[in-house]
């Protein structure tokens, strides 16, 4: 199986991630998916050939191989691989969305269309989100059709066509077991990972709301004490001409007293 469409689509991912979403991709990219290409594939490889039963009745190894091994480790590792990386490309769709649009407008109408805001913001949270959902989902699977996330040594299986109960043997049962518990290890730390960049997010887009409502409630307020004192002053100078124009008449008043007075 080729794994180049997954390595381009984290290499695209990267750019429009934050520090630990670039944490993650780094993550993901060496110690899953390398691991798998260059070291779990091969352990995996003849799993069914390499499962032995005590008993050769024809159809009896085929019957328990199934019902212990559902689905197989590696191929549930490789799904979960793909399930987990393609919310990513929500992001990538919704950045290529934004360029096209400005090609088709024929101006600029985002600041950069990589930039995490509005629209490409919630589409980034729901790709995390999505992310994290499918990281738990795969380790319950993994749990529940393996009945937990150890390899045994040897199974007993009762199961027709099989005559009896017969023992079962598994190859290589520690180093899958390794491997599996890696792969937990890595699934855990990609959610943590996933959780921490949610939480940050979130707390980041809340602060910044929260400052330009503070900044806009000040600066409202600062013009509507701007104008009270603008009316004010106005109303003062108009009660001081008030006076003045009144203080005339007056005046004219006793000049013409005095005049009479002398004559």
């Amino acid at each position: 199986m080729t794994w180049g469409f997954l390595r381009d689509l984290l290499s695209g991912v990267n750019k429009y991630s934050t520090g630990i979403g670039r944490i993650w991709v780094a993550v993901v990219f060496v110690f899953r998916l390398l691991v798998y290409v260059a070291a779990a594939e091969n352990i995996w490889k003849h799993e069914h050939d390499e499962f032995e039963c005590n008993i050769k009745q024809p159809g009896c190894e085929n019957v328990c191989f199934d019902h212990f091994f559902p689905v197989s480790h590696i191929r549930l590792w490789a799904l979960q691989l793909i399930m987990v990386s393609t919310p990513s490309l929500l992001v990538v769709f919704h950045v290529a969305y934004r360029e096209n649009r400005e090609k088709r407008h024929n101006q600029k109408l985002y600041k950069s269309a990589g930039e995490r805001d509005g629209g490409l913001l919630c589409t980034y949270l729901v790709s995390l989100i999505l992310k994290t959902g499918f990281e738990i989902v795969f380790l319950v699977l993994f749990y529940k059709l393996y009945n937990g996330f150890e390899v045994p040594h040897l199974v007993k299986c009762d199961i027709r066509p099989c005559p009896s109960t017969v023992d079962c043997y598994i190859s290589k049962p520690t180093e899958k077991m390794i491997f599996l518990y890696f792969l937990v290890a890595t699934s855990c730390l990609c959610i943590v990972l996933n959780l921490s960049e949610l939480s940050y997010l979130i707390f980041k887009y809340s602060v910044k709301c929260y400052l330009t409502r503070y900044i806009k409630k000040h600066q409202d307020s600062g013009d509507c004490h701007k104008s009270e004192t603008t009316i004010h002053n106005r109303a003062a100078a108009a009660g001081q001409f008030h006076d003045s124009s009144l203080s005339l008449p007056l005046n004219m008043q006793n000049e013409r007293e005095k005049n009479s007075l002398s004559t």
